[in-house]
C-alpha cells in the first residue's frame, strides 16, 4: 500500500495534536510554585519552557503562512534569549491562557491546509534552496516541533513530585 498525502498530513497532525494534549497535561499538573523550579541546577525553569513552547507555536503561523504570530515579543524573550531568572516575565496565569489560546489557534489553522500546502515550502525557506531540497516543507517542519515539544515534555516531567510523575 502506497499511503496517500492526506493520509501522512493526517497521521502528523494528529501526532501533533497528541503531544500537545500530553505537554498541556503536564503543564496543568504543574503548580505556579513548581513551574518556578529549575528543571535541573542550571537549567531552563518550567515558567520558562510555557513561554518557549508558546512562542514556538506561534511562530508557525508565520513559518505555514498562515499570518504574523500574535505574540511577537514572545520569540525574543523565550526562544533568542535564554532563561533568566531575574528577567521579567508575564504572569503564570497569562502564560497559561496563551499556551492554550494559541495551542487551539494553530491546530485550527493547521487544519485548513491542504495536504498539497503541506508539501510546500515554508517561509523561511527560498524558492531556490526549495527546488534543491524539497523536504524543507511545512510537515516536516511540524515533525520537528513534535519532537521539540517531546523533549521540553520529558523535562517538565521532572518538575512533578515523584508519586504524580
Amino acid at each position: 500500500m502506497n499511503p496517500s498525502p492526506a493520509l501522512m498530513v493526517r497521521m502528523v497532525l494528529t501526532a501533533w495534536e497528541t503531544q500537545h494534549k500530553r505537554t498541556t497535561k503536564v503543564f496543568d499538573s504543574l503548580s505556579d510554585e513548581q513551574l518556578l523550579k529549575e528543571i535541573a541546577p542550571g537549567r531552563n525553569r518550567g515558567v520558562y519552557l510555557l513561554g518557549h513552547l508558546t512562542a514556538v507555536n506561534d511562530n508557525l503561523f508565520k513559518l505555514f503562512g498562515l499570518g504574523e504570530p500574535s505574540l511577537p515579543t514572545f520569540y525574543d524573550q523565550f526562544v533568542k534569549e535564554a532563561d533568566q531568572p531575574e528577567a521579567a516575565l508575564p504572569p503564570i496565569a497569562t502564560l497559561r491562557k496563551q499556551w492554550t489560546d494559541t495551542g487551539a489557534a494553530l491546530l485550527k489553522a493547521m487544519n485548513t491546509l491542504t495536504p498539497e500546502q503541506w508539501f510546500d515550502r515554508h517561509t523561511a525557506v527560498s524558492a531556490e534552496d526549495f527546488a534543491r531540497e524539497p523536504h524543507r516543507n511545512k510537515l516536516n517542519v511540524l515533525m520537528t516541533r513534535i519532537t521539540h515539544e517531546g523533549y521540553h515534555h520529558g523535562q517538565l516531567i521532572l518538575l512533578q513530585p515523584k508519586e504524580q510523575a
